[in-house]
């Protein structure tokens, strides 16, 4: 079995790692955009390149006789790599580019919503001119740009700008540059990541996941592509069944409205950003891949053939299978460069020697010089510590990520007891 995966992240390194260590043993072969240490050294062989090389993909899949692809991030995605592979008889876990619309833009994702009445929908309106802009009806707003922003591009009332005027106005900003944005009532609640793979039909669901998006402690400061994340391996401290029954039938109902409306099925990873208000789940967005850093909690975790799985996601057999996975709760810590997201050091060395060897490492975004590991200016190594309990999850992250030596910080405060209460007493305030 040979599989090409593509993508030079966090995410990908655990996808290569689960990959890898399947019974059956299958051998990687990895293209990437820069290199990643942590998946080179699980690749019979690397290539570097850009993602919409599509030609230098194909040659080196070719090269390999590949069986299927495994596509990472949202930026090949993007770019059509499912496509190409296509055309030369490989096939993808990852939606084709026309489906990765579901993440690259907001506006053809919420129209879909509205046209095949999927549910958990807040009220949203898409603009392509300022014409009624003043007239949308919620109190609270939040604007959205419609393509790919890394997670960094949603702007919320009260956290990015004070009043609905000056949400307006950079409403008004985003329709002279891009000609189109997404207008939503702000929704109050907890949000959770629930993660799908999607045969077309059927969904594998994932335990779901908590992402902390602020840059500080207690949530404060500016959003980053997620600082860390946690999980019990089942429902979060916060969740009840019905709220995991909601966001699973708005992922299936999803994957139906998609298929009617391209004649296309979505075959990859269906991850929907949930939040839990008072009027029940919501549903804020959705993702073409795994999350990063969520991919870090649920794949540790799963005790089917991660292989066996991806071919049922190919081969529409996903209700063949049953998800299984271990009964622990991981939490996920990232080291990032000081000065992270704004003004980060960059090209600084980190020595990770010192950390202890219960806590699982992934690199994400490092260069490796002469067996020294070297931070560029995003995200750094993401550190996961696995155990019965979070408390205990959470200590061996903590420790890990503590014994980093370089310019780094972290957010200390993911997957303590102190935050996850304040969560749920937030919410059964909500409720």
């Amino acid at each position: 079995m040979k599989i090409l995966v593509v993508g030079n992240d966090a995410r990908t390194h655990v996808v290569a790692e689960t990959l890898a260590n399947s019974i059956q043993k299958p051998v990687l072969y990895s293209y990437m955009k820069s290199k990643n240490p942590g998946i080179a050294k699980l690749s019979e062989d690397i290539q570097l390149g850009e993602y919409n090389d599509l030609e230098s993909i194909k040659s080196f899949a070719q090269a390999n006789a590949v069986d299927f692809a495994f596509i990472g991030p949202e930026g090949p995605l993007s770019e059509g790599v499912v496509d190409a592979l296509d055309t030369i008889g490989i096939k993808s876990v990852g939606p084709v580019k026309e489906l990765a619309k579901l993440e690259t833009s907001k506006s053809f994702t919420r129209l879909l919503t509205k046209k095949y009445n999927v549910p958990g929908m807040p009220l949203f309106q898409v603009f392509e001119s300022i014409d009624g802009l003043n007239e949308f009806a919620a109190d609270e707003i939040v604007i959205k740009p419609d393509g790919l922003t890394g997670g960094k591009g949603v702007m919320v009332q009260g956290d990015h700008f004070d009043t609905k005027e000056q949400g307006l106005k950079i409403a008004k900003e985003l329709i002279e540059k891009d000609g189109i944005v997404v207008i939503e009532e702000k929704l109050v609640g907890q949000e959770f990541s629930l993660m799908s793979l999607c045969d077309g039909k059927n969904l594998f669901d994932f335990p779901p996941v908590q992402d902390h998006k602020r840059a500080y402690v207690d949530d404060k400061g500016p959003n980053t592509g997620g600082m860390g994340s946690y999980s019990t391996g089942k429902l979060l401290p916060f969740m009840t069944g019905q709220d995991l029954s909601d966001a699973h039938n708005i992922t299936l109902k999803m994957a139906e409205a998609i298929e009617k409306e391209t004649g296309v099925q979505y075959k990859g990873v269906m991850y929907g950003g949930f939040i839990i208000t008072k009027d029940g789940v919501k549903l804020i967005e959705y993702n073409a891949r795994f999350g990063d850093p969520e991919a870090m909690n649920i794949l540790p975790v799963l005790k089917n053939d991660f292989v066996e799985v991806c071919q049922a996601v190919i081969n529409g057999t996903l209700d063949q299978l049953q998800p299984d996975f271990k009964e622990e709760a991981t939490v996920c810590k990232y080291a990032v460069p000081e000065g992270y997201p704004t003004n980060p050091v960059e090209g600084q060395k980190v020595d990770i020697s010192n950390v202890p060897g219960n806590a699982k490492i992934y690199y994400a975004s490092v260069e490796e010089k002469d067996d020294e590991i070297y931070m560029t200016r995003s995200r750094a190594i993401a550190f996961v510590g696995i155990a019965p309990s979070i408390e205990d999850a959470q200590a061996i992250a903590e420790n890990a990520v503590c014994s980093v030596i370089g310019p780094v910080f972290h957010r200390e405060d993911i997957g303590t007891k102190e935050l996850i209460q304040k969560r749920i007493d937030h919410i059964n305030k909500i409720r």
